[in-house]
């Protein structure tokens, strides 16, 4: 009885220390960062001029202000690049993420932002401990292609009132582009839109042309000059904080915490989505040792019960920022810790400067991002090669549109379901047909039929 249960309870311990070191970094992933230190930081500091601008008009973009977004920047970014899977990820706040923000700020208030990032990231941890990782590997590329492509057009149609300078509220990102617009066009002003579509074409042609070039921050640094220059009248970032400031546990007495649960798991699932697809694309880029999807979820996790201490929204990871970490030769989590750190050197320097960026340049910035984000190429291959690919790929991204993101993905990953059913029940009956045309044919070729002789041809009467 006493050598049973010892060892049940070693067998239990057993379980727990392999699950302690599925999630926990291992000490080469740190040994990995004294390789290359030199081409990790310049790969760092490319990442941060690129993400900068991202940070503060992701930030405003949520609605709890440009400081929130450059917090996460660097807060997020730090944790996830230490106790993520992956190496060469970079974490923060994402367009995205931004799409399901926008609403809760506007019916619950900025505040309710920040309890949903700890909440998320509760329900992460406990995602990670369920190894919820390995379900993500099985939602079909066209529901992420459709997916992707329904965020691209929410994160645009965002940001149509700040690109005119326009305040309007609607319960959806489609209503209040369409108020804004409605707006403009009552009282049309040109600084603003100027502004924005500058900074957004400027970002495109610079990206075909050269697509190392950091478009990004010139764009809104040339607009910052031209609207300092000409007293330009348009609404700007603000305040900046210069330091980050420890703001503790989230106030759950302010807001209606069991109202939240539910944007709490759309948070939590997309952080996980976008996590594990975005090392997915890390991996394929770079090659390499693959990233741990386990140890991945649990430093998103960590990354979004951190953030929200210090004040910045919920964060995933970002693919775009990725894709530059790995184009510009980093080689280990040195590059993303960089990236943090450059940030918080930013803003502990230039936060006076960061105040003077005019929104509508951060609108063109975002604007150029979710033009960036749909791939033609893929989606015309999706069209050519099957018309139920390309189908989903619409349902998904009409979904995301008008829908929770979260219920957009179970849309898609429904109609996946029934298509495939009927697939597999048509490919059934095809296979079954063809089994009976091949037995019939054998069937033949064994016992060949051959025509009655006539009688009394063989002699017999």
């Amino acid at each position: 009885m006493g050598s049973q249960w010892s060892d049940s309870y070693i067998n239990r311990e057993s379980e727990r220390m392999t699950l302690f070191t599925r999630i926990t970094p291992r000490r080469s992933d740190f040994v990995a960062m004294k390789h290359n230190p030199r081409a990790d930081f310049i790969a760092g500091l490319s990442v941060a001029v690129v993400a900068l601008p991202l940070a503060l008009a992701f930030g405003v973009s949520s609605g709890v202000g440009a400081g929130a977004g450059i917090a996460t920047a660097i807060v997020a970014g730090l944790v996830a690049a230490i106790f993520g899977g992956s190496r060469l990820q970079v974490s923060g706040p994402t367009g995205a993420m931004t799409v399901v923000l926008v609403p809760i700020a506007l019916h619950f208030g900025p505040s309710a932002v920040f309890v949903v990032g700890f909440m998320a990231g509760v329900i992460l941890l406990v995602m990670t401990f369920a190894g919820a990782a390995h379900s993500m590997r099985y939602i079909p590329i066209s529901v992420i292609e459709g997916f992707t492509l329904g965020i691209a057009m929410l994160i645009g149609l965002q940001q149509i009132p700040m690109a005119l300078g326009v305040k309007a509220q609607s319960s959806s990102v489609v209503g209040s582009a369409w108020r804004a617009s409605v707006a403009w066009f009552k009282a049309p002003t040109f600084a603003s839109i100027n502004i924005a579509i500058f900074c957004a074409l400027f970002i495109l042609i610079l990206a075909r042309v050269r697509s190392g070039f950091p478009a990004g921050i010139v764009a809104v640094a040339l607009t910052t000059i031209a609207v300092w220059v000409e007293k330009l009248d348009v609404h700007t970032v603000g305040d900046v904080p210069r330091s980050l400031s420890f703001v503790g546990l989230p106030h759950l007495g302010d807001v209606n915490v069991a109202a939240l649960i539910i944007p709490a798991l759309s948070v939590a699932g997309l952080a996980a989505i976008e996590g594990l697809l975005c090392a997915t694309v890390a991996d394929s880029m770079a090659g390499g040792t693959p990233h741990n999807p386990h140890q991945e979820l649990f430093g998103q996790s960590l990354a979004n019960l951190v953030a929200s201490l210090f004040g910045g929204v919920p964060a995933t990871a970002a693919i775009a920022r990725t894709a530059v970490n790995v184009r510009s030769g980093a080689t280990s989590r040195l590059a993303a810790i960089s990236h943090s750190l450059i940030l918080w050197l930013c803003i502990a320097v230039a936060s006076g400067l960061v105040a003077h960026i005019p929104l509508p340049a951060l609108a063109g910035v975002l604007i150029a991002t979710a033009l960036r984000m749909v791939d033609v190429e893929r989606m015309r291959n999706f069209a050519k090669e099957t018309n139920t690919d390309f189908f989903i790929v619409a349902i998904t991204a009409a979904a995301t549109l008008f829908l929770d993101l979260v219920e957009a993905v179970a849309v898609g990953l429904v109609i996946a379901g029934i298509i495939s059913a009927f697939q597999n029940r048509y490919n059934h009956e095809t296979h079954e047909h063809q089994v009976d045309d091949a037995e019939i044919a054998l069937e033949h070729a064994l016992h060949p039929v051959t025509p009655q002789k006539e009688k009394g041809s063989d002699g017999i009467h």
